[in-house]
């Protein structure tokens, strides 16, 4: 009888100690579910905030938006000149690299994962970082490359070589920055991230930089196959400014084309080649511009479903009184998204 006295007493103390700690927290619990709902709320109103003309520009409903990609990118050289009174070609490219990507933006915020299947068979090898940002008003395209895949046919009036993977390591760094003077009615984010709704067609001049960075050089893998092979290097460094136009079409409010061109002139370049072991400075550049595109197409199924394909290429010419050069860099992307 006392045991079970003991026991009842015990299981009451205990329902007492609950009851009196969870009436000690609600008030901090509901205070905390304040603080969630008006930090909620500032983000709905910074979200919404209207700095553009909504007859052009507006904001999706949806408060989270999941996006599914398919994306692809690639990197080609082609280069032609005189060089000890050689005339020579080359026509080169990377391995494409296809990956699978998955993502979630909340009010503007976003977070995504890719996948590289080829990555993971081992058949990619070379490493790629792509990095884009499209603000209301400043947009940025960022690459890093380290590639071993280079390869294709270089020609010259003596011989023809075939270029393999392991033959060449290439690193290069591209950069592109927009500034959008009619930001109030033209919108870069509308066309590439579906953070705003173009309503009205609409343009906007751009002013823009261009920076480009990098280094080219022989492995022991092509000596080996060629043993007269030059041992080259190649470091360069170009920095650019220009303007340039881009134009958001809206077809029946469910189509939404874009185009956008951003030229810019190198005011800066920093050259040098090194052949074995003998350094040697590059010849000032006769033409030295570097060319950023975009391109892109949205359908809207309804106000919630929508899928589309962007592409975005930055293109460079260097021109001395021996050699041409020009490299394109592309990404293209095949997405479908859904906004809850």
């Amino acid at each position: 009888m006392n045991q079970s006295k003991t026991t009842l007493l015990t299981r009451l103390t205990t329902l007492l100690v609950i009851v009196f700690v969870t009436l000690a927290a609600y008030p901090q619990t509901r205070g905390l579910a304040k603080k969630r709902v008006r930090l909620d709320s500032l983000l709905t109103a910074r979200y919404f905030r209207s700095h553009y003309d909504t007859n052009y520009v507006v904001r999706p409903e949806g408060k989270l938006t999941l996006k599914a990609r398919l994306n692809q990118t690639g990197n080609d050289f082609h280069s032609k000149g005189t060089e000890n009174g050689r005339h020579f070609q080359s026509h080169l490219s990377t391995s494409h690299k296809t990956t699978f990507s998955v993502g979630a933006i909340y009010r503007g915020i976003g977070l995504g994962v890719a996948i590289n299947p080829a990555k993971w068979r081992g058949a990619y090898k070379d490493y790629e970082l792509n990095l884009n940002f499209y603000g209301s008003r400043f947009s940025l395209d960022a690459s890093y490359q380290m590639s071993q895949s280079l390869a294709g046919d270089f020609n010259s009036d003596e011989e023809k070589r075939t270029l393999q993977s392991d033959d060449v390591e290439l690193k290069i760094l591209n950069l592109a920055g927009y500034y959008t003077f009619n930001h109030r009615r033209f919108s870069f984010p509308a066309a590439f991230t579906q953070s705003y709704i173009q309503r009205r067609s609409a343009g906007s001049w751009l002013a823009g930089i261009s920076y480009q960075a990098g280094s080219l050089k022989t492995t022991d893998h092509l000596t080996a196959r060629y043993p007269n092979a030059q041992d080259a290097r190649i470091y360069m460094g170009h920095f650019g400014i220009g303007g340039g136009y881009g134009y958001n079409w809206v077809i029946d409010r469910r189509w939404l084309l874009h185009f956008s061109m951003l030229p810019t002139f190198v005011v800066f370049n920093r050259n040098n080649m090194t052949i074995n072991g003998e350094r040697q400075k590059a010849q000032s550049m006769r033409f030295n511009m570097i060319f950023n595109e975009r391109a892109a197409i949205v359908h809207y199924f309804s106000p919630r479903y929508f899928a589309g394909l962007s592409l975005v290429m930055n293109n460079s010419i260097f021109d001395d009184n021996n050699v041409i050069v020009n490299q394109n860099k592309w990404r293209a992307r095949a997405f479908i998204g859904m906004r809850i």
